[in-house]
C-alpha cells in the first residue's frame, strides 16, 4: 500500500507536472492520498499528517504495511515528530509581514531573532516572514514553539525508513529528462486549465515547479523553449535544496543508499531493512 508524502501529489491538478502515479502503476499497487485536493484549497503539512495518520491506521486494521512514498521533509518531520502549538497568527501582523519587502522582514527578524536569521537564506521570503509573524504575534521565536511538538507518531509505530541520494550528475539529467517528458504528456494544457481558473496566485498549486515557468509561455513573456529551460533549472534547483535536506536533516542511522536505484536495487534496499512491500 503507497501512502503519498509528496506536496504537490496531493493536489488533483497537477498530475502532469507533479509526476502522479501512471494508470499502470495504479493498477499495480493501491495508492492513497493522490490526486484527493483542489488547488483552490491548499494543504498544510499539519492537515497531510492528519490524513496520513488516518490511511496508516487504516492499512494497519487490514494487516498490511503502508509504504510512505515522497519527498516533501515538512510532511514527514510533521507525522513522525508532530507539530508545534503556535497561537494563530494574529492577521494584522500577518497582513504587515506579508506586504512589506523580504529585505526589511530580513533585517526586522534579525533583531528579534538573531539565531532564525542565521539559519535562513536572506532571500527566502516564505520562511522569513514565518519566523517573523510568529515571533511578533506570540512574542516567542519559531524554535521555542518547536520544542512543544505533539502529536507524532514515531514512538508508536515500527519505521522502517530509506533515503535515495543517488549521484547528483544521474539526478539532475533525470530531471531534465523527467520535465521534458512532462511537456510531451500536456504540462502546457495542465497550466493553462490552472490559469483559467484565476486563482490566487500565492496558493502551493500556483507556485508548484513548473507552473510558474510555463505560465510565462502562455502569457506571453517567455517562448516555450525558455520556459522548458527555465522549468528544468527550477526543478533542478528544488532537487539540490531536497538532496542537501534529507542528506542532513534525518537521523544519521537512516540508511541512505547512494547508487542511481533501479528496481532491482530498490527491492534489495526495501528487503536490507526489513521493509515488506
Amino acid at each position: 500500500m503507497i501512502v503519498n508524502a509528496d506536496s504537490a501529489q496531493i493536489y488533483k491538478d497537477l498530475r502532469v507536472l507533479s509526476a502522479a502515479p501512471s494508470e499502470n502503476e495504479l493498477r499495480q499497487a493501491e495508492h492513497r492520498l493522490y490526486g484527493v485536493k483542489d488547488g483552490a484549497l491548499p494543504c498544510s503539512a499539519a492537515e497531510w499528517a492528519e490524513k496520513a495518520k488516518r490511511e496508516i491506521a487504516d492499512v494497519h486494521e487490514s494487516d498490511r504495511t503502508p509504504i510512505l512514498v515522497g519527498g516533501t521533509g515538512l510532511y514527514l518531520r510533521t507525522l513522525l515528530d508532530g507539530i508545534a502549538p503556535v497561537p494563530a497568527i494574529d492577521p494584522e501582523v500577518r497582513a504587515r509581514v506579508r506586504d512589506a519587502s523580504t529585505t526589511d522582514n530580513y533585517q526586522k527578524l534579525e533583531a528579534l531573532d538573531p539565531g532564525a536569521a542565521e539559519r535562513l537564506n536572506a532571500g527566502d521570503t516564505a520562511r522569513i516572514a514565518r519566523s517573523l509573524e510568529v515571533i511578533l504575534s506570540t512574542g516567542r521565536t519559531l524554535a521555542e514553539w518547536q520544542k512543544e511538538r505533539h502529536g507524532g507518531i514515531r514512538e508508536s509505530i515500527e519505521l522502517h525508513p530509506i533515503i535515495l541520494l543517488p549521484p547528483r550528475k544521474w539526478l539532475y539529467a533525470r530531471c531534465d529528462d523527467r520535465f521534458a517528458s512532462m511537456i510531451d504528456h500536456g504540462a502546457v494544457t495542465e497550466v493553462e486549465t490552472l490559469l483559467a481558473r484565476n486563482l490566487n496566485p500565492s496558493l502551493p498549486v500556483m507556485r508548484a515547479i513548473g507552473v510558474p515557468e510555463l505560465s510565462g509561455y502562455l502569457l506571453g513573456s517567455a517562448t516555450l523553449d525558455e520556459a522548458i529551460a527555465a522549468g528544468r533549472q527550477a526543478t533542478r534547483r528544488y532537487a539540490k535544496r531536497q538532496y542537501t535536506w534529507f542528506a542532513h536533516q534525518p537521523p544519521a542511522d537512516w540508511p541512505r543508499f547512494q547508487e542511481a536505484l533501479g528496481l532491482d536495487k530498490l527491492d534489495a534496499a526495501l528487503a536490507l531493512v526489513g521493509a515488506e512491500a
